[in-house]
């Protein structure tokens, strides 16, 4: 039989433990000397407007543990995990395949989105951080070729390479079916403004990729049929396919307990009628059909969509009815043009259900 005495010293020893471990994990990590040197050797590469920056130009300032630098991330042993360097005012020349970014193996996350590259390619060395899960380089003034191996990051879970199609420069994706060998943990891709013209048609393995929750292609002057099969990805919540004008394709009937929430298939040459079955997707919000070759009677069963806010089937073949929108969230319509025919009603309809 324990004596009081005992379990006292017993729960405090227990609850010293415990406080040590909690005050453990919430002190910052202590970075590890070279993974600080890599840093600053990465920073020294780069050119940067100082006004600019938040992150780059206190690095090193306030105290020697990188790990509490602005914009980096450390794990508990103190290797840097991730890198996030968006909108920092860098407009330098590329990326030399000997930066010392490329040594920084242990990182996750990586994030140069919104700076100034000056128009060179994506260093393919960049495929050597095989822990990578996010990967965002966006709007970062890349051009050329973008290099296969993407296959290499196997836990990728987010790449986002989109480019502003305004611009007078452009990436490129020679040939998407080894682009994407073996990447089925993608979860998030973003190759909007990114050429795809090379792809004669879309290859049905993304289809396979069963973690995709989101696929945004817009102006990617994607030609041939969009494969239905795709629509169908279990899980999927967004698809975007805007301004491909030479893409054809057309909606399947979809299941049951449908995951998506958003679809833009504007201005592509997308056609055939809207199926009723597109009230299985009970967690549409966003539908954008504008400036499509849509045909036959807009379903009734759309009223069932409670979670629409924003609903675009202008310039189309629609005819017959308007289906009544009051259950969902915000039915406010605020333009209906409607055009009469000889034999029947063609109706454009240009709806912004709005907060």
């Amino acid at each position: 039989m324990k004596t009081p005495v005992l379990e006292y010293r017993l729960f405090f020893f227990i609850s010293s433990c415990l406080l040590l471990q909690m005050v453990a994990a919430q002190a910052p990590a202590q970075c590890l000397s070279h993974q600080k040197m890599l840093l600053l050797q990465f920073r020294s590469s780069l050119v940067f407007d100082s006004t600019a920056s938040t992150k780059l130009a206190r690095w090193n300032h306030s105290t020697d543990n990188c790990c509490v630098w602005a914009g980096v991330e450390c794990d508990t042993s103190g290797h840097v995990i991730s890198l996030i360097l968006d909108n920092e005012g860098i407009f330098t020349n590329g990326i030399h395949s000997s930066s010392a970014l490329f040594s920084l193996q242990y990182l996750e996350t990586l994030n140069l989105a919104s700076n100034d590259f000056n128009s060179t390619p994506i260093p393919v060395q960049i495929y050597n951080l095989t822990n990578l899960t996010y990967l965002n380089l966006s709007n970062a003034w890349f051009e050329g070729l973008i290099p296969n191996g993407i296959s290499r990051l196997t836990r990728l879970v987010t790449l986002d390479l989109s480019t502003n199609p305004s611009w007078d420069f452009n990436l490129e994706i020679p040939n998407l079916n080894q682009f994407f060998e073996n990447s089925t943990q993608l979860g998030h891709l973003y190759l909007d403004g990114v050429d795809l013209s090379s792809t004669v048609v879309l290859p049905k393995f993304l289809a396979n990729f069963s973690n995709l929750k989101t696929l945004s292609l817009s102006f990617c002057n994607l030609q041939g049929s969009f494969p239905r099969e795709i629509f169908l990805i279990h899980g999927l919540q967004e698809l975007n396919l805007k301004h491909n004008y030479d893409l054809s394709g057309g909606f399947p009937s979809f299941p049951e307990n449908g995951s998506l929430r958003m679809i833009s298939v504007a201005d592509t040459q997308f056609s055939g009628s809207l199926p009723a079955s597109i009230s299985n997707l009970s967690n549409l919000s966003r539908i954008d059909l504008s400036n499509c070759s849509f045909s036959g009677s807009i379903p009734s069963t759309m009223a069932q969509l409670t979670s629409l806010t924003y609903v675009d089937f202008s310039y189309n073949h629609f005819t017959g009815s308007v289906p009544n929108f009051q259950s969902s969230k915000h039915p406010k319509i605020s333009k209906t043009r409607m055009q009469s025919s000889q034999e029947l009603i063609l109706i454009t309809l240009s709806f912004n259900l709005q907060v």
